[in-house]
């Protein structure tokens, strides 16, 4: 009888055992320039949620990250992606964020990627609506959550004692974390100083690592292959234009899809989410306010990262849309009371705002009744090439 041969078993392990604890840094150079540049405006959860590809962007000074949520896929020709493909300005934007990626969701990727953001540049986008009195939901926080960052906090050494607590007490109130037993009960051990909770968390940790190891060589397999580019919407016009003539010409690409409505809503939006309960809409924001959020500690546990990174961000304050906002009660002066304390907020961690709060009555800044829009693009874009300039 033949005896069976174990050495190709032996092998296999033996290549999985080192693939899988070899640094995981040695194994980026596999991700190519060109998976990157695909990444750079394909918005795909594989870059937010993951984080090779962003540890491979950042070793290219040429791009610029912006992290924000929805609004950074209205991609129309004078969204910074587009326009600086017709008027260069020394950097590429990379967009990092879709619809539910608030300032936690960020916080994570920022905290995993730790010393890559030590003196770069990026920005940040923030939304008003973000800054409800609930605050992030389960509804948001879910399709977002990555598992990979939340397991790379528990063993990140460099974070501070007291942002690594914050931000695990933060975890342990979504259920998606809290029915992973395994991350909880790490994360468990951060939060409380009891000896059951450190024993357990210490039991656990060994298999702890072992997982994020095998998220973090899953986080490269997925960049290899499932990130796809987006071919740019370019307008050669474009080039060259002076910001009042580009002011112009983005108001009447605005008022050319606006022609149904008084708010200066794309009018695809308009008859689809709008036109049908116009009615009952009148005044449905008269009890909401944007000034009191648990939004603001997510906020600072970014501010108070970057802070120690020492990261040089530009943080980006949109308006609602004004005459929209009358119309649906919630009234100017608590309008302006959030531009006012979410400026402050920033300011008062030593970031840059680039404050476009006086444009919520400007024609065509938005595109709907929230996300940035034709002009709304052109002021960015200003912001974005100043901020550049000044680093």
């Amino acid at each position: 009888m033949k005896q069976p041969t174990f050495g190709p078993i032996f092998l296999a392990f033996a290549l999985f055992c080192t693939m899988l604890f070899i640094p995981v840094q040695w194994l980026y150079p596999l991700i190519s320039d060109k998976k990157v540049e695909d990444a750079a405006a394909s918005l795909s959860t594989n870059v937010f949620q993951g984080l090779a590809l962003q540890k491979r962007m950042l070793e290219d000074d040429k791009y610029l990250p912006m992290y924000g949520s929805s609004e950074l896929s209205r991609l129309d020709v004078y969204h910074p992606y587009n326009y600086f493909k017709v008027n260069p300005a020394g950097f590429t934007p990379f967009l990092i964020g879709r619809g539910g990626t608030q300032s936690f969701v960020h916080f994570l990727s920022f905290a995993a990627l730790g010393d890559d953001l030590k003196n770069r540049e990026l920005v940040f986008i923030l939304s008003p609506q973000w800054f409800t009195k609930e605050g992030l939901n389960e509804v948001h926080f879910a399709p977002n959550y990555s598992s990979l960052q939340a397991y790379d906090l528990v063993f990140n050494d460099e974070l501070s004692v007291r942002l690594k607590k914050k931000a695990a007490k933060r975890l342990l109130m979504f259920d998606i974390v809290r029915n992973d037993k395994l991350l909880t009960t790490m994360l468990e051990g951060i939060v409380y100083h009891d000896i059951k909770h450190r024993c357990e968390a210490v039991a656990v940790k060994p298999f702890g690592y072992v997982y994020r190891n095998i998220l973090e060589r899953k986080d490269i397999v997925m960049s290899l292959f499932a990130v796809n580019s987006r071919n740019p919407k370019i307008d050669h016009g474009l080039r060259s234009l002076p910001l009042n003539a580009l002011n112009k010409r983005a108001e009447r690409t605005g008022e050319a899809a606006s022609k149904t409505n008084p708010y200066w809503i794309n009018d695809r939006y308009y008859r689809k989410h709008i036109a049908d309960k116009i009615s009952k809409l009148k005044g449905y924001k008269a009890n909401e306010a944007y000034t009191e959020s648990p939004e603001y500690e997510d906020l600072q546990l970014i501010l108070d990262l970057l802070k120690q990174e020492k990261t040089k961000a530009l943080f980006i304050s949109i308006p609602v849309n004004g005459p929209w906002y009358d119309f649906a009660g919630f009234p100017k002066e608590r309008r302006q009371a959030y531009y006012e304390k979410v400026r402050t907020v920033i300011e008062k961690s030593g970031f840059p705002v680039a404050d476009l709060s006086s444009q919520e009555y400007n024609p065509f800044f938005l595109k709907d009744t929230l996300h940035i829009g034709w002009k709304g693009w052109v002021y960015v874009d200003e912001a974005l090439a100043e901020f550049h300039r000044k680093q």
